[in-house]
């Protein structure tokens, strides 16, 4: 029986670095077929955005079989320490000499050469920082003084990111926190006093930015100002109805030379739709639903409420960041610069990931490896609330 266990341990492990290191492979031709135009016309250098992202997956590889070996209950024991380190990186951004401006936005520090985005590796550290809080006080949750350890270093983190700014990446983090809590065990009093506040902070923090409100208006009218702010979104629009069913093939897309801008980053599933169509592009988002239900059933399995939450919001950060990306491309919603995870060029971004698939499987090593055969999402719930 334990053989059997271990080997379906190992299983599960195989199947899910093999959907990884499948979506990396690709993201990595896709960001040199987005991208080889534009690079060698800003840099000389064809291959500049595929250099940097084959250094960011190779980086992740190793960060993925680091995690997958390290206890993940040390995450708990360091938990402070994650977090401090991930608000050290978020106040950089703002130090002259350290802090990268790009487009306008602060998001980005350079250390010895290197350059990291400090908002994704912030996610996750907030992820770890509320597992590692909400498993530990679990009967503080239902109080409001139990939330606000959770509160302040979420607000934080939002606050932070904002003054960048990035209202995409806020959003994100307020939505992850928001989440945590709910499935700590958070009371339904509590979740609609944060939720209804919340929710109306976006308008008021949309009509405060002047481009934030071009934007919405692009949004809901992008042939206002096909020349302004509408531009990308009608250029996105423009490389999905090329793609058709089938797309135009692969390396062909035309949206690509100059015509829509972050064609390698944001809206690299533009370009993904225009080259592999329709098709492709449902096949794609069936391997990330693979991935986000094969999460699910290592958080349902993991022997303790910390493994399970922990799964349970790295799987959340996939699942949202790639829904809010689709929404993007498709004009479902405003703009924002949320990356297609795994996918989209950004060496901080695919490397954090892939830590973050690491943990999962130190999780699932370390489960019971219970055979869980349904799932439903109605029941991660009751199942922190049973969990020791």
């Amino acid at each position: 029986m334990i053989t059997l266990k271990k080997s379906k341990c190992r299983k599960d492990i195989i199947i899910i670095c093999l959907i990884v290191l499948a979506l990396v492979t690709f993201g990595c031709i896709m960001v040199y077929s987005a991208s080889y135009y534009s690079a060698n016309y800003h840099y000389g250098n064809k291959y500049f955005f595929l250099i940097k992202q084959i250094m960011g997956v190779v980086m992740g590889i190793f960060a993925l079989i680091f995690f997958t070996f390290f206890d993940y209950h040390l995450l708990k024991k360091y938990k402070w320490w994650i977090v401090g380190i991930s608000f050290a990186l978020l106040i950089l951004v703002f130090v002259p000499g350290i802090g990268m401006e790009s487009y306008g936005a602060k998001r980005w520090v350079s250390i010895l050469g290197f350059s990291i985005q400090p908002s994704e590796v912030a996610k996750f550290a907030l992820v770890i920082f509320t597992a590692a809080y909400m498993s530990d006080n679990h009967d503080k949750v239902k109080t409001f003084k139990g939330l606000l350890p959770v509160l302040i270093v979420g607000g934080l983190m939002c606050l932070l990111i904002m003054l960048e700014p990035s209202m995409s990446v806020t959003m994100c983090i307020a939505f992850v926190t928001l989440f945590m809590l709910i499935i700590g065990g958070m009371s339904k009093k509590h979740t609609l006093m944060f939720s209804i506040p919340a929710g109306a902070m976006v308008p008021l923090l949309i009509v405060l930015e002047p481009y934030r409100l071009k934007r919405l208006l692009a949004f809901i009218d992008p042939w206002a100002s096909p020349q302004g702010e509408g531009f990308q979104l009608i250029q996105s629009l423009y490389s999905l109805g090329d793609g058709g069913l089938f797309g135009v093939g692969l390396f062909n897309s035309r949206q690509k030379y100059l015509f829509l801008p972050f064609a390698e980053s944001d809206f690299i599933l533009s370009i993904i739709g225009e080259e592999i169509g329709f098709i492709g592009t449902t096949l794609l988002m069936a391997v990330f639903f693979a991935l986000v239900y094969k999460l699910i059933k290592i958080a349902l399995n993991a022997k303790d409420r910390f493994g399970t939450m922990l799964v349970s919001g790295v799987a959340f950060i996939i699942a949202v960041q790639t829904l809010l990306n689709i929404a993007v491309v498709t004009g479902s919603i405003p703009p924002t610069g949320l990356p297609l995870p795994f996918i989209s060029s950004g060496g901080t971004s695919v490397m954090v990931f892939m830590a973050g698939i690491g943990i999962c499987l130190n999780v699932l090593r370390q489960s019971k490896g219970e055979d869980v055969k349904v799932i439903k999402l109605e029941k991660l719930k009751s199942l922190f609330n049973y969990r020791k």
